[in-house]
């Protein structure tokens, strides 16, 4: 099928519009929840209770001009599939996940040089006194170490293909054998080394649902499901984005940001370390690993939606995934 042929198919106006939508919407959220707690700005919810204000009317506005954006687009790409829309979706959310994971890479093995150093002492060999007390803090070594290699993760991004999951479940391998190593061997053993391990896990675990959920590598529960036509699946996978899988996401992103003391917002504006000594200072940018999960599988959830919903239609052109069941037939 050639690109012309995949570009159009029969309308789906209203499913369209609710799936870009309901990315508006988490972008906008996102925005108004940073003007609401770093700003003190009252939030478009006061509008509600009756508190008019020219900050309150101005994150209405936002809200609004999203949803206003995410229409005039649907209107003004009206022949356009729904499994182009999921393609783009997931080609944004593929881009998301890939910058993460370099920014970990790079975070985890910058921060982990930094605490080998320090607790060895090495680090006014390296850098002035000033600067060692700096690195001594957390808040310190969030702002100018770890956000500018975030940045930079981001940037190399943008020349990769590759996701980097199976590099970094071996990074987590290697991190792990060094541990053994170093603590039957030498008897060497600090808060740092674990400290990597968990960290660059918890990426893999989090920043990799996403994609899992694109190639359909969850368990499914369901024993009726492998047994479906298309069309039925199709059926059974747009009501389970929806109700279960955006419901959960929105769950964790509005509990995780409700205010300056949430278990996700909380950690990442106080750069909260671990208890450890002299370990790393990365377990406030785990939390936010917790708001990379949430928001990237609600993007993918919506792509999912669109083409589930395509199945459902029987539109030309779904997916071939390889499976186990497949692959043995």
């Amino acid at each position: 099928m050639n690109n012309n042929e995949s570009d159009v198919a029969r309308p789906a106006p209203m499913i369209r519009m609710f799936g870009w939508a309901m990315l508006a919407t988490l972008t906008t959220y996102l925005i108004n929840n940073y003007l609401t707690i770093n700003n003190d700005l009252p939030g478009a919810s006061a509008l509600l209770s009756g508190k008019f204000s020219i900050g309150a009317l101005v994150q209405a506005g936002i809200y609004a001009a999203g949803i206003v954006l995410a229409i005039l687009f649907v209107r003004g790409s009206e022949h356009r599939s729904l499994r182009t829309d999921a393609k783009l979706i997931t080609r944004i959310n593929t881009y998301i996940i890939r910058g993460f994971f370099w920014a970990v890479l790079f975070v985890g093995l910058a921060d982990m040089a930094i605490s080998f150093l320090r607790v060895e002492g090495l680090l006014g060999d390296v850098f002035k006194p000033d600067m060692v007390k700096e690195l001594g803090r957390s808040t310190f070594r969030g702002t100018y170490v770890h956000y500018p290699l975030i940045a930079l993760g981001f940037f190399v991004a943008l020349f990769t293909r590759t996701l980097g999951f199976h590099w970094l479940a071996l990074l987590i391998v290697i991190a792990e054998l060094a541990i053994v190593i170093t603590r039957f061997i030498f008897s060497y053993e600090q808060a740092f080394m674990g400290d990597l391990v968990r960290f660059w896990y918890a990426a893999l675990f989090l920043f990799a649902s996403a994609y899992t959920l694109l190639e359909e590598g969850h368990v499914r529960v369901d024993v009726f499901y492998a047994g479906l036509a298309r069309r039925a699946k199709g059926r059974v996978n747009t009501v389970g984005a929806i109700l279960l899988g955006m419901t959960l996401c929105w769950t964790i992103i509005i509990i995780g940001f409700k205010g300056k003391a949430s278990i996700i917002y909380g950690p990442l504006s106080n750069f909260e370390v671990s208890q450890s000594g002299f370990g790393m200072y990365t377990k406030y940018l785990m939390a936010g690993f917790l708001a990379v999960f949430a928001v990237t599988m609600l993007i993918q959830f919506v792509s999912q939606m669109f083409e589930a919903w395509a199945d459902w239609r029987e539109d030309p052109g779904g997916r071939k995934i390889d499976t186990p069941e497949a692959a043995s037939h």
